[in-house]
């Protein structure tokens, strides 16, 4: 177990314009522990999730990482964390094989044996030579869950992963988390189904108009 948490909130603040999206939230998660991100649309959690990935930066405070703080060490920060976002960052003219062969590339993994078995995992084996551009949304939402299975995050960040996805899908998703977890991954998990989000977790977060309050 690290000896720094996996993630340190610091009167997190961000403006956007006269708007606070954030207002000085303070939050330590444990290393190993997973926390549940709650509130209501437009209550701050996307734009947190965001910061912590380093997509941008804190209006004010700070926000660390298993040690290094997002501005100073943002590149050893984006080794550690990867997002699972409502924009999925897949490449439409590319294939689904082609997606996660760069990734795997830019790891240092072979994608001639990891890239199948990651297909095959997500239940994507045999679409895998298809254009991204041709899945559905539930398909798309599978190809970057693996993409984020491919890089063995220790902070893994999901903004609603369960969207668009049918009972069958759901359930994966599930075991997604759970694999994640027990590889010993935090898993920052954003979503409305607050009781399976319950099941999943250890540590809540619940945010009002940009502040952290009690749920």
């Amino acid at each position: 177990m690290s000896d720094h948490p996996a993630l340190d909130l610091r009167d997190v603040s961000k403006r956007f314009g006269a708007r606070w999206a954030l207002a000085r939230v303070s939050y330590t998660l444990p290393a190993g522990r997973s926390l549940l991100l709650t509130g209501h649309n437009g209550s701050g959690k996307t734009t947190l999730l965001r910061l912590i990935s380093t997509a941008s930066f804190p209006t004010a405070g700070d926000i660390v990482v298993y040690g290094d703080e997002t501005r100073s060490a943002r590149d050893r920060v984006r080794t550690q964390v990867a997002l699972l976002s409502h924009a999925s960052f897949l490449y439409d003219d590319l294939t689904a094989r082609q997606n996660l062969g760069m990734l795997a590339e830019l790891l240092g993994l072979p994608p001639a044996t990891t890239v199948p078995a990651m297909l095959e995992r997500v239940g994507l084996g045999g679409r895998g030579d298809e254009a991204v551009r041709q899945f559905s949304a539930g398909m798309r939402k599978r190809l970057a869950i693996a993409r984020l299975l491919l890089k063995q995050p220790k902070v893994a960040l999901l903004d609603e992963p369960f969207g668009e996805l049918d009972p069958a899908g759901i359930s994966q998703m599930e075991g997604f988390i759970r694999e994640l977890q027990a590889a010993g991954t935090s898993v920052v998990l954003a979503t409305h189904l607050i009781e399976q989000g319950l099941t999943l977790t250890q540590e809540r977060l619940h945010l009002n108009q940009g502040r952290r309050v009690d749920p």
